[in-house]
């Protein structure tokens, strides 16, 4: 798939058309038999379409299922990849699938299966950047997982240590989404929600970060004003007049 595909699609999504891209991704899975991009990014078209819902499971089998395939056509691509770009960009989708995937099981709580899930997509998006330094979509991932074990509750610390993830690095995270929101390409946008979300979260204790993450929610609704999540948060998260 190409990156205007790609591209065309994401935007999709973000201008909270989620049935409609759902449906332009799925196309493309079955016309792109071998390509990763198709499921892994029709299950992502679900899952912002369960968040704008508030409904942590929507479509919970059907996402699994998307992103199962979305790995697997990623694994094949690595071990049949003539080159080191195409090997760099199949670790890359696998990563994301598998991500996503971390992402599903903790929401519902399975957290075994998240801390396994997130170990694999650090394996891959660390093979993926090292093939490849000038992917730095590959950041956005290694950024959620090191900001996601500096600040997991309890139990998903101690599942953490028990499987062998270590420990997390804000100061790290924070440098690595600044890295994919000045050089990303297919991740920048997403890039920009999540460390928004995560500025806000900081701003608990730093207001001049809560501030950077209300300029970021603000530039997005801005930017998409149909996608209902950003505009939820944009009215949530805005400072009363």
């Amino acid at each position: 798939m190409s990156p205007a595909e790609t591209a065309s699609g994401q935007d999709l999504i973000y201008r909270g058309r989620f049935s409609a891209a759902h449906l332009y991704f799925s196309r493309l899975t079955e016309s792109r038999p071998r390509d990763p991009i198709g499921p892994t990014l029709a299950a992502s078209a679900l899952i912002w379409w369960g968040n704008a819902l508030g409904e942590d499971a929507f479509l919970a089998d059907s996402i699994d299922a998307l992103l199962a395939e979305g790995a697997a056509r990623a694994t094949a691509l690595t071990q049949q990849a003539e080159d080191d770009s195409t090997r760099a960009a199949a670790y890359f989708w696998l990563g994301t699938a598998i991500g996503y995937r971390a992402r599903q099981a903790e929401l519902l709580g399975k957290w075994w299966r998240a801390a396994r899930e997130a170990g694999r997509m650090r394996s891959a998006l660390e093979r993926s950047f090292a093939l490849d330094s000038a992917r730095t979509d590959c950041l956005l991932g290694l950024a959620v997982y090191e900001y996601g074990l500096a600040r997991a509750s309890a139990l998903a610390r101690l599942v953490a240590r028990i499987i062998g993830l270590g420990g997390g690095d804000v100061d790290h995270a924070m440098e690595l989404f600044r890295r994919v929101l000045a050089d990303g390409d297919l991740a920048r946008t997403e890039g920009r929600w999540l460390y928004a979300n995560v500025l806000l979260r900081e701003g608990e204790r730093d207001a001049s970060l809560r501030e950077e993450g209300l300029r970021l929610i603000a530039q997005l609704a801005d930017d998409y004003p149909d996608n209902p999540i950003f505009r939820r948060a944009f009215g949530g998260a805005a400072p009363s007049p």
